[in-house]
């Protein structure tokens, strides 16, 4: 063999050290083999067949590598020689045989098909980090495989692995410290989201949060849902924008004001004008979005307000898509703007989806093209709500490495048929006249209780309940007036609307007092009351009392 032209097919290292080394710079007192005295014995590699591995310049260079060198000869890559850190790592190794069986730790690595590549194309190829998992030579290597043509049998393949074992382990520690990062960071993000959705009567709600990229930040994407009493609920999406624990800090103090400020049962405009001033005092370098938007079942209807958010989009029972207005109004804690709501039908059958600007945003696109494919996505999606969020994530391609935090609420109105439909009634009565209201209110309110089929104890207190609501409302509201009752399957909602916006409020009554003790009585027999200015300039007055189980089954009153 040629040793110039075979060490010219060498890896860079080996290359240059051979390019230095030649036959004429081997010292006579060798011996008259040309080897140091002793080193006969030493030579793993078949010297008959190859002779130029028989060279002391070749063996020198090889087995003086830190790497692991072996050399393979022929289709079945037969052993022909390995250098000393190969024989220290797996063990001496017999010439001559077939690498599958001699060298079992190639296969294990998975180099034999990649040798079988090299050694037909004659095109280096190097993989990285493949792993030894167990023996004396256990690690991970990342190793060079290359055609060595001037070989017997056609060629063969030099296999030269570096020990990366410190390096790999080392890259495994620091994977899986960012993965427990990623996991408190997302474990964080979740906690200060709801932990489980209220489930209103009327609705049906699933919502789902997937954290952006596969850093360990923190978003500030978050979702809500709140009931407000008398069968209304408060729907609630919003986006701090940026990432880190300060985005899901304001996130957090924002999302506990919602829910505070919710109770208060305002009109979404006035919650975004509170929100706003809060949002400029938490951070006034923090931009922040926010939509929303309060259902009730009595108007069929969703009332919202926007602050910069992404538009509503309502799905009808024959699949047509709605979108809500543009926004109406700019991000939280600009300022100085005066919010407005405003609403969209809601019938049953329909479905209304919020969501943040993860869902539909991409990079070099607008994103009312990412708005018009959730639209497209959302008509043909039906099932359960959760069934539907999952199809809208999928449809927009959001995966495990999506870069953006995303938030998405589906709110279904069922439209219920047969037995379903039994549990829901309504009843309403305008109350005219004067002090005679009070009696047809109370008459009205015992004969719809007993056409439901309610109990006897739960009739009687649902009659003193609507005659104390409209006793308060004759004496201390205006005209128009309307009594309204409600059924759903899980309580009974009784309501009185007047003119007058002044709400009531619970005070203790002294003994000698002739008033004063309505509310008193409602807060006592109800499950909760309250009571909220409607548009107009109005108010509303309500109580729930909470259903026993199998009510339709028990016998009503006597009339």
């Amino acid at each position: 063999m040629n040793f110039t032209r075979w060490s010219a097919r060498l890896p860079g290292t080996q290359r240059r050290a051979a390019a230095r080394t030649d036959h004429s710079s081997v010292p006579a007192a060798r011996g008259e083999s040309g080897r140091p005295p002793g080193r006969e014995a030493e030579l793993t590699a078949d010297t008959d067949r190859f002779p130029a591995l028989d060279e002391l310049s070749v063996r020198e260079i090889l087995g003086s590598l830190p790497a692991l060198v072996a050399l393979v000869y022929g289709t079945e890559h037969r052993v022909a020689y390995v250098n000393d850190a190969y024989t220290a790592a797996f063990g001496p190794r017999s010439t001559g045989e077939c690498a599958a069986d001699e060298l079992p730790e190639l296969a294990e690595l998975g180099l034999l098909p990649l040798m079988d590549q090299v050694f037909r194309s004659g095109t280096p190829r190097t993989v990285k980090s493949r792993r030894v998992q167990a023996g004396p030579g256990a690690g991970s290597y990342t190793v060079t495989c290359t055609p060595v043509p001037n070989l017997p049998e056609n060629g063969g393949v030099l296999v030269f692995a570096a020990d990366v074992s410190d390096h790999a382990d080392a890259a495994e520690r620091l994977r899986t410290s960012e993965r427990r990062q990623r996991e408190t960071a997302v474990t964080l993000q979740r906690s200060l989201l709801p932990q489980e959705l209220e489930q209103p009567d009327d609705l049906r709600i699933a919502a789902t949060y997937q954290p952006g990229g596969t850093d360990a930040a923190v978003g500030g994407d978050w979702y809500d849902v709140i009931t407000l009493g008398a069968g209304r609920t408060a729907l609630v999406i919003g986006d701090v924008m940026g990432r880190g624990v300060r985005a899901a800090a304001v996130m957090g103090q924002l999302r506990t004001a919602v829910r505070a400020y919710a109770r208060l049962d305002l009109p979404p405009h006035e919650i975004l004008q509170l929100l706003d001033g809060l949002a400029s005092e938490i951070d006034a370098n923090q931009i922040a979005t926010c939509l929303y938007a309060v259902h009730d079942p009595n108007e069929g209807r969703l009332v919202y307000a926007s602050a910069g958010h992404l538009p509503v989009l309502v799905r009808d029972e024959d699949g047509t898509v709605r979108r809500a207005a543009d926004p109406t109004g700019p991000p939280l804690g600009t300022g100085g703007w005066q919010h407005t709501s405003d609403s969209i039908a809601l019938p049953p059958g329909s479905a209304a989806v919020l969501y943040t600007d993860g869902l539909v945003e991409r990079r070099g696109e607008d994103i009312d093209e990412g708005v018009a494919a959730l639209e497209r996505a959302l008509s043909g999606a039906s099932g359960a709500p959760q069934v539907v969020c999952d199809r809208l994530i999928r449809s927009l391609g959001v995966t495990a490495e999506h870069d953006d935090d995303v938030a998405v609420l589906v709110v279904q109105h069922p439209a219920r048929t047969g037995a379903a439909a039994e549990l829901f009634h309504n009843a309403a009565l305008d109350l005219l006249g004067g002090v005679e209201a009070a009696p047809r209110a109370r008459a009205f309110a015992s004969g719809v209780l007993t056409s439901w089929r309610f109990h006897v104890e739960l009739h009687d207190l649902g009659v003193l309940a609507a005659s104390e609501l409209v006793a308060n409302s004759l004496q201390h509201g205006t005209p128009p007036m309307r009594l309204r009752l409600r059924r759903t399957d899980r309580r009974l909602i009784i309501e009185v609307t007047d003119g007058d916006d002044h709400l009531p409020r619970r005070r203790r009554a002294e003994p000698a007092d002739e008033a004063g003790r309505g509310i008193s009585i409602i807060a006592t027999i109800a499950s909760s009351w309250g009571s909220r200015r409607t548009p107009g300039g109005g108010k509303a007055v309500w109580c729930e009392f909470a259903l026993p189980e199998n009510t339709a089954d028990r016998p009503g009153p006597r009339p």
